[in-house]
């Protein structure tokens, strides 16, 4: 099994190939994977200017604006028109659609995670109380407000921008918040049969 922490701000800013923001790479997996063959991958993205998302055919993304005004999101078909202006709403579209991403009022920052449909899927959630998680082979936590304790009295809580990721052995949490409105961003995986 694989337990992992981490703090956003230790994580490389990686420009955007087309100049419209910062990328810090939580997870990929497998590890050494491209963008061509990965299995799943989290990162928080910092968009600076209005311009295209990168296309992932055969990939799903779920997107969740974390920090400004959010994004106006839309397709080139017309598949998708959806204002990303609910901080702490998840949502989910085809990573295989060109997506055109336009600023509602600055700069704005977004949890992305994406996920390969052949192999997984994934769902995000918010939670903003003291809760039992139930088990899961993998997943990610990420606190946004407030301290969390994911386990044991004598493990360390979680900061603001500070995570775990685990894999390899269904673990289930005991999350219990240490201040007030708390909020922690909740990551689940779950790999598809075959």
């Amino acid at each position: 099994m694989t337990q992992h922490r981490f703090d956003l701000q230790d994580l490389p800013a990686t420009p955007w190939k087309n100049g419209g923001g910062l990328t810090r790479e939580v997870l990929w997996q497998p590890a050494g994977a491209s963008l061509n063959d990965f299995d799943w991958r989290v990162s928080v993205a910092q968009i600076d200017n209005d311009g295209p998302f990168s296309a992932f055919p055969g990939v799903d993304r779920v997107i969740t604006l974390i920090g400004g005004a959010g994004v106006q999101l839309c397709s080139e078909g017309g598949q998708v028109q959806h204002r990303l202006g609910t901080p702490l709403s998840p949502f989910a579209f085809s990573g295989d659609l060109a997506i055109q991403g336009h600023l509602l009022d600055g700069a704005c920052q977004v949890f992305n995670v994406l996920t390969r449909r052949t192999v997984c899927c994934a769902q995000v959630h918010i939670v903003r109380s003291a809760c039992d998680w139930p088990a899961h082979s993998q997943g990610l936590f990420m606190a946004l407000q407030g301290q969390w304790q994911t386990g044991s009295d004598q493990a360390q809580p979680l900061m603001p921008q500070q995570g775990l990721w685990w894999q390899g052995a269904a673990l289930s949490w005991q999350l219990r918040p240490l201040g007030a409105e708390p909020v922690l961003l909740a990551l689940t995986l779950t790999h598809l049969a075959i």
